[in-house]
């Protein structure tokens, strides 16, 4: 007898026809046969109901659909047909009936409010949209009210009104202060559900004047701000102070103390009130008191319970939240302010009403000439709704009269169809709070068999799997499948085939006597048609030869065995595994054809190791454990793994359990601790041994628990601490009866792989799991959150379904549900998936460029709608590419460079760009399908930067005091070049670097000749360029100036470029005069200054001082005579000064400053030892002393004294790495570890040379070098690379000892 499987999808069948089964044809979703099908129009995309749109923006309104041939397209407004071609504003996207109305060129939103409604229409029938209404959002400004300050006396209550304006859709309300702080909220404290700001009562710190409104209107991304509320609390002790100071003392004052209030509603008000909510909606239900202490709030509903899993608390339980409400949720709520004095309560009567929602939606119908059919409309609501039909768009009623059609109330009933009888039926279901409207056409076609499946197609199966051949078909009416094997064969028939409804025919366990050609034959009365497919049964893989345990010694050598036995038309390939991962990349590791084996073995060598082998049909694996111990002592015990256990015996046989006893083999000197043991079933899966439990080593029993339809074989291994035994022989084998499935599909997904297709995919039962014979899976979906009936199909033992026809990217849930012969496993959980993605339809808007510096930019724009993403959002990339460097004018090939910003991303940014350069770009968003349309291009520039070094510079023509220098231009100029700077220095014999003279050049100039430079004198030149951003990178040459006209001194350049054109003459001024290491003695009232001078001689000092940290001008003291020392005198005790020592007549010239503090003041009875003759004569001699060993040390360093170590060292270094000292520019000396001792008071500078803040305004926390990095002109962060730049070339170099100043040239000399 033929066994055949019905997939059912409906589980009600109308009255009327319970005499006769009608069933409508199923199209499969083959490309090729819905190409050569007619079909009515049906709509697959369209706006909402609710349309709310951006004014600023164009108006988008969906019309899309499908049918054969291809639907047209018209559109009605506010129920008259609205003519495009009319409106220059308005357009159609082509084959499309998408309207775009363009508002961005001139057109006004508010024009276009109304009702839409877009019709489809072919030669088949006509299909409608919903009505669309259009209304442009509207944020509108807060009305201008004067706002009096509240006055509020401690513990009162108060309510602060928001009142924002209306608008579409409704703002979000929230409170923030000037700072753009959110206001806290507590149980005393709270905002409304319309917006205000409630205080149960008031505490001395609520008095601040910037209580403010938000309303934020996120459809037009606006925020409206309302006027500041101020808010003044009085306390009853300031109350009484103020009281009590304008009262006398016989007056009796004072403000009643703060006395606490029982609760009293502040909204809503009265006892009782009323809501309606609709069905599926979020019911919010708010009770706000006053009272002191503050009320607690709790909630109730009167005669029954508050709904589990549904029912939150927010605001501080003074909200009830009840999410998808149903008429179930309809009744009294009552909610109860409770404090200490006592309560209040209100009751809030809930009626929940229901916008229609589908019981049963039309449902498209393929009919055959002559068929029967219904179209069923069923729908629900509070109250019940009217349904009416309409036929291609027009009532019912008036439509063109077909014999076949007769409506019986929500049902057509469709007899005796023809061809002419194909059209679109509307059913609309509305009610008070809404409708809906659904589409199903009735497609009556004629056609002779068509066979789907590719001819003479090969199917490969490993032996005892199941077989399944296609047979996919079409025709109208239902063509008849019949299978034969073999071209002239009989037709099968028998219990050891299935016949699927869809054609195909299951083999469920193929043998190789099943192998063949199978004939599929597909008939109607229209005509014949049949096809061949080709079934080939292959050997199943096996592993003859498994890995076997092993335990090797630390340093040997071991080798694991996989022989294989394959079918010889298949190609295996082997892969080994160490603990489920790839082998260690190690040359130790040796695979081989049929072993695995490791060389010198290590104990990170422990481990499992598996034996994997693949084919294109099945797999196999094996496994086994490898021990790595020491070597042994001798002489040793031999440890070893413990013999097998044996004379296995099967007792107390049940359905679901079963006892097994064993006797233990010999244990090897190492104690068993456990027992493995094992099955293998060989209705399912012989040659296969599985894990089934594992004892104590003390045990020789187990009961063991069965799974139905699973004939077992036992087998145990004993376990010690060297490893496992071998396998006992198998017990004998034991069929447990068949039972339904305990169990469901593991990790069911829904993803589509198409845009109108949803793929379900699980993982099928293992052969014991399906607990008997016959084992299918029902496969169930529908649309999540459209209120819809479950789809079911019942298919064989397989692993996916395709659904096809869906919406592109919407939710599913699914489910899976084994079962067998025997009935269904329990009901499966639901998951949730989603139909196939397809590419984003809109491409990212309002793309901005804020150019940030030279080589940065930061990129905004607006997110793309998820509606249009159509998949999951990945992200945004921005394409973005050089067009020309505006310094040059020139350009290139273009590099397009793209950066992704995963996420939900409004803004990126673009490092790396090349300063003063024009560059373009767009945007994209990215889902799981692909990219987007590009946004428009957007074009940018970039600003200047500094440029690179100069190219080369190159030193020439030297005679007695001039040198000719040469340069080229900058590769990378970065902008417009502004000049070039060049410094200067000569370096002595003793590779001490002079003073530095620094020369601006004009950027059109190539070569300069220096004038009055010493002969036969070495100079260091430091070159660089400027644009009107900063100075560049700086290139560094030597040449030496000749000792007479007939040597000379030629040094490489950096570059062999020559240049011709005639060179500027610089003449070099004099050496400047300077003063330095000016330092201070302090006492309590005057200050001994002394200094050193380098200069002209017959100079005229001054000496300057004030109290530091003042602003005060400086006063002046004037020097007598070309002295250097100064005493000041009448300086306040205990008080820091500063103090700096000028020239007379050299405009600018002075020293650094330094700073010094008095000593504290005396006691009066003491006697000032700074007026007693003694202590003057003593300070004389010193000072005289002083004099005479300054003139030993001028005299000492004309004769060639030594130089400090430091400055030796430092000699050829650049000058910008040459430690300053900070208080007047010159280089500091070599010092050891005694430099770094902590300064006394009184003491100039810190021996580490560092300058407190106070102290120095050229700090380099001012300029970025600190550890806070920041920004500069170009760009670049500088705080990343500070201690790697070059600093400026220092302004000179001096040693500790004091040169004459006579001979300061010629010490460099």
């Amino acid at each position: 007898m033929m066994k055949k499987m019905s997939i059912s999808t409906s589980k009600t069948s109308l009255v009327l026809f319970l005499c006769q089964i009608i069933s409508a044809l199923d199209v499969p979703l083959d490309s090729k046969l819905l190409e050569e099908l007619s079909q009515p129009p049906t709509i697959t995309q369209q706006s909402p109901k609710d349309y709310i749109v951006d004014p600023r923006e164009n108006i988008v309104i969906q019309c899309e659909a499908k049918g054969k041939p291809p639907p047209s397209f018209s559109w009605t407004r506010n129920g008259t047909h609205f003519d495009i071609d009319k409106d220059a504003q308005v357009t159609m996207k082509p084959n499309s009936g998408t309207l775009v109305i363009n508002i961005m060129n001139g057109g006004k939103a508010e024009a276009y409010e109304g009702v839409y409604q877009c019709t489809a229409r072919n030669e088949r029938g006509a299909a409608i949209s919903n009505n669309i209404v259009i209304r442009p959002s509207r944020s509108p400004l807060w009305t201008k009210e004067k706002l009096e300050p509240n006055h509020v006396r401690e513990g009162d209550s108060l309510v602060l009104h928001c009142r924002p304006p209306v608008g579409l859709p409704p703002p979000i309300i929230f409170w923030m202060d000037n700072a753009f702080q959110r206001l806290p909220q507590s149980e005393r404290v709270s905002q409304g559900l319309n917006g205000d700001l409630y205080f149960s009562n008031v505490q001395p710190e609520d008095t601040r004047e910037d209580y403010i409104c938000y309303a934020r209107f996120n459809h037009t991304q606006t925020i409206q701000q309302k006027q500041p509320i101020s808010v003044k609390v009085f306390s009853m002790d300031s109350l009484n102070d103020t009281i009590a100071a304008n009262l006398s003392d016989t007056d009796i004052y004072g403000a009643k103390p703060v006395t606490e209030r029982q609760p009293v509603l502040l909204t809503p008000t009265g006892s009782t009130s009323t809501k309606v909510e609709l069905r599926g909606n979020v019911l919010l239900l708010e009770c706000i008191a006053a009272g002191l202490p503050t009320p607690v709030i709790r909630w109730i509903k009167e005669g029954g319970e508050l709904p589990a899993n549904r029912t939150f608390f927010e605001n501080f339980k003074k909200t009830l939240k009840i999410i998808d409400v149903s008429e179930a949720d309809s009744g009294n709520y009552k909610c109860i302010a409770r404090n200490a004095l006592g309560s209040v309560h209100h009751v809030i009567s809930v009626t929940v009403k229901a916008a229609p929602y589908w019981i049963t939606a039309p449902r498209n119908l393929v009919l055959s000439p002559g068929e029967d059919g219904t179209l069923i409309c069923r729908a629900n609501g509070n109250p019940k709704p009217s349904i009416s039909w309409l036929a291609n768009g027009v009532p019912i009623a008036i439509a063109p009269e077909d014999p076949s059609r007769k409506v019986d109330g929500d049902t057509i009933i469709f007899s005796h169809v023809q061809e002419r009888s194909s059209a679109v039926y509307q059913c609309n279901a509305s009610n008070e709070y809404g409708y809906l409207l659904a589409n199903a056409f009735v497609n009556v076609l004629a056609e002779p068999p068509r066979i789907l499946t590719p001819a003479n197609k090969l199917y490969q199966v490993i032996a005892d799997s199941p077989a399944l051949l296609d047979c996919a078909y079409f025709g109208s009416p239902k063509p008849e499948i019949e299978w034969f094997k073999g071209v002239k064969g009989s037709i099968l028939r028998g219990n050891e085939y299935v016949f699927h409804d869809n054609g195909t025919l299951e083999i469920p366990v193929a043998q190789k006597n099943n192998a063949g050609t199978y004939t599929c034959v597909a008939r109607n009365e229209l005509g014949k048609i049949q096809n061949e497919v080709q079934l080939e049964i292959k050997d199943p893989t096996m592993i003859i030869k498994q890995p076997e345990y092993k335990v090797i010694q630390r340093y040997g050598q071991v080798s694991f065995e996989c022989i294989i036995k394959h079918d010889s038309t298949l190609l295996p390939t082997v892969t080994w595994l160490k603990d489920n991962d790839e082998l260690p990349d190690d040359e130790r590791f040796l695979v081989g054809k049929d072993n695995l084996t490791i060389m010198n073995v290590t104990d990170k060598d422990d481990g499992t190791y598996t034996c994997i082998v693949n084919t294109t049909l099945d797999s196999v694996s094996a496994s086994a454990v490898l021990t790595v111990v020491a070597a042994p002592p001798t002489p040793a015990i031999i440890y070893a793994r413990p013999n097998p256990p044996f004379d296995l015996e099967l007792t107390g046989q049940l359905e679901r359990s079963i006892d097994l006893s064993w006797i233990p083999g010999d244990e090897n000197n190492s104690p068993i601790t456990s027992f493995v043991i094992e099955f293998e079933d060989a209705l399912h899966e012989p040659g296969v041994w599985r894990y089934q439990t594992e004892v104590p080593g003390s045990q020789t029993t187990a009961q063991l628990k069965l799974s139905p339809y699973v004939n077992y074989s036992f087998r145990v291994i004993a376990v010690n601490r060297i490893g496992r035994s071998q396998p006992s022989e198998p017990s004998e084998q034991y069929l447990t009866k068949s039972a339904s499935p305990d169990e469901n599909p593991a990790n069911v997904q829904g993803i589509g792989s198409e845009p109108d297709n949803l793929v379900i995919t699980w993982e099928p039962l293992k052969g014991f799991q399906s607990n008997g014979p016959g084992l299918q899976y029902k496969v169930s979906w529908r649309q999540k959150d459209v209120d819809d009936e479950w789809t079911s199909v019942i298919v064989a033992n397989v692993s996916k379904y395709i659904v096809s026809g869906t919406p592109t990217f919407v939710p599913y849930e699914v489910k899976v549900q084994a079962l067998n012969d025997l009935g269904y496993a329990p009901e499966p959980s639901e998951v949730i998936g989603h139909s196939g993605e397809d590419l984003p339809m809109v491409a990212p808007g309002n793309v901005q460029v804020h150019v940030i510096n030279s080589t940065l930019a930061k990129v905004h724009w607006d997110p793309v709608p998820l509606k249009s993403v159509r998949g999951h959002l990945q992200g945004y990339k921005i394409y973005y590419w050089k067009v020309q460097s505006l310094s040059r004018r020139s350009r290139r090939h273009i590099e397009k460079k793209i950066l992704t910003f995963r996420g939900n991303k409004t803004f990126g940014m673009l490092p790396g760009l090349e300063p003063y350069s024009s560059y373009k770009l767009n945007v994209r968003v990215v889902n799981g399908k692909g990219e987007g349309p590009a946004s428009p291009d957007k074009v940018f520039k970039t600003p200047e930067g500094v440029p690179s070094s100069p190219s080369f510079l190159k030193i020439t023509n030297p005679t007695l005091d001039s040198l000719t220098l040469e340069w080229g231009s900058p590769t990378h100029p970065n902008g417009v070049l502004t000049s070039y700077t060049l410094k200067f220095q000569p370096i002595n014999n003793t590779h001490e670097l002079g003073p530095l003279v620094e020369i601006r050049i004009p950027a059109n100039e190539s070569s300069l000749i220096l004038k009055n430079l010493n002969y036969s004198t070495r100079y260091k030149f430091y070159f660089n360029a400027q644009t009107s951003v900063g100075s560049g990178s700086q290139i560094t040459e030597e040449a030496v100036t000749i000792m007479d006209e007939g040597y000379s001194e030629i040094l490489f350049a950096t570059s062999p470029v020559m240049h011709t054109v005639r060179p500027t003459f610089y003449k070099v001024q004099p050496l400047y005069p300077r003063i330095r290491n000016v330092t201070t003695a302090a006492a309590e009232t005057y200050a001994n200054i002394s200094w050193e001078y380098e200069g002209p001689d017959h100079a005229n000092f001054y000496v300057e001082y004030g109290v530091a940290g003042s602003k005060e001008d400086w006063k002046k003291e004037i020097v007598n005579g070309s002295r250097s020392f100064f005493v000041l005198k009448g300086l306040t005790p205990g008080t820091a000064y500063k103090v700096r020592v000028g020239a007379e007549g050299l405009s600018g010239f002075r020293s650094s400053e330094d700073v010094f503090e008095t000593g504290p003041a005396m006691a009066s009875r003491q006697v000032d030892i700074a007026t007693q003759g003694w202590f003057i004569g003593l300070m004389c001699a010193v000072a005289l002393l002083i004099l005479i060993l300054l003139i030993v040390c001028f005299i000492r360093r004309n004769k060639g004294g030594k130089y400090p170590v430091k400055e030796k060292e430092d000699a050829h270094a650049d000058p910008e790495i040459q430690p300053m000292k900070e208080d007047d520019g010159t280089f500091g000396e070599y010092s050891d570890a005694e430099d770094h001792k902590p300064l006394k008071k009184g003491s100039r500078t810190p021996s580490d040379r560092t300058v407190k803040k106070e102290d120095s305004d050229d700090s380099l926390v001012d300029y970025g070098e600190g550890v806070n990095g920041q920004f500069n002109e170009d760009g670049s962060f500088i705080g990343q690379y500070s201690g790697k730049k070059e600093k400026e070339p220092a302004e000179g170099n001096e040693s500790s000892e004091a040169p004459s100043p006579v001979n300061a040239m010629n010490s460099f000399v």
